[in-house]
């Protein structure tokens, strides 16, 4: 089985998809084999996946035992309306089974499996399943990518409580903006003096792929 990396985030537009691919880059600069899903995908009209096109092409780049994987392989699940995939499916039951048929797929071709979640950790799936779910089920370690503006002390330490409440392994990382340029000063300081390290997703992402493949 491959390892099985998921990124999560402390909301959405917080840099999953930036995150994921920086990511795969990494782990094929030290010669492994990667393979990237992002089981749920919204607002995906008219066979346009916004994030599922991005991470194929990638892994196609990268791996060429990609190079006949489809869309349908790495985003199994989407939907069109741009919302929480309970509110985008009408509340349609989730079909988890499918998830795991292709991600036993995927795994045959690749030695690291980075799967991109949708939104944060309590994104509601169906009336079952939240986005942290999945991580459970599919028994991975995680990436939480928070942000660098004013509030993420309070957003990363939520999504860090939820994480250790389920027992989930995790690495955070700091996806900072240019426009973030207060981090250093109104925020960084407390992470600094509670003993986090402070790994930012650009300057660390070696670093970061590291851990995550020791956890």
């Amino acid at each position: 089985m491959a390892k099985r990396i998921f990124i999560t985030a402390t909301n959405t537009d917080i840099g999953k998809t930036y995150t994921t691919k920086l990511l795969l880059k990494s782990y094929a600069s030290r010669g492994l084999r990667v393979g990237v899903m992002k089981p749920i995908e919204t607002g995906v009209v008219d066979g346009f996946y916004p994030d599922g096109s991005e991470l194929l092409s990638l892994a196609r780049e990268l791996n060429p035992k990609f190079k006949d994987i489809q869309i349908q392989d790495i985003v199994p699940i989407t939907y069109e309306l741009p919302a929480a995939p309970f509110v985008a499916s009408n509340n349609k039951t989730l079909d988890i089974n499918s998830l795991h048929v292709k991600m036993q797929k995927l795994e045959k071709l690749c030695d690291v499996l980075v799967i991109e979640g949708a939104g944060g950790l309590y994104v509601p799936l169906d009336k079952e399943y939240m986005m942290i779910d999945l991580i459970k089920e599919f028994d991975a370690c995680t990436l939480l990518v928070t942000h660098c503006a004013l509030g993420c002390i309070n957003d990363t330490l939520l999504s860090k409580k939820v994480l250790e409440d389920k027992k989930i392994s995790y690495i955070i990382g700091f996806n900072c903006k240019k426009e973030d340029k207060d981090f250093l000063h109104v925020s960084q300081p407390y992470f600094d003096k509670s003993g986090y390290n402070v790994l930012k997703i650009d300057d660390d992402i070696d670093t970061l792929g590291q851990l995550l493949y020791n956890l």
